[in-house]
């Protein structure tokens, strides 16, 4: 996990932002699933 999404996320956390969490959530699942695809589609 890049380090700026999980400093978001603990900041987001500490504020019961439950609105930001779930964005953040959204973004990180995103991000994985897209990675992940990547690294397949090279092999």
């Amino acid at each position: 996990m890049p380090q700026w999404l999980s400093n978001q996320l603990m900041r987001a956390f500490h504020a019961k932002n439950r609105r930001k969490i779930r964005l953040l959530n959204d973004c990180w699942f995103f991000y994985r699933t897209r990675e992940t695809g990547q690294t397949e589609q090279v092999k």
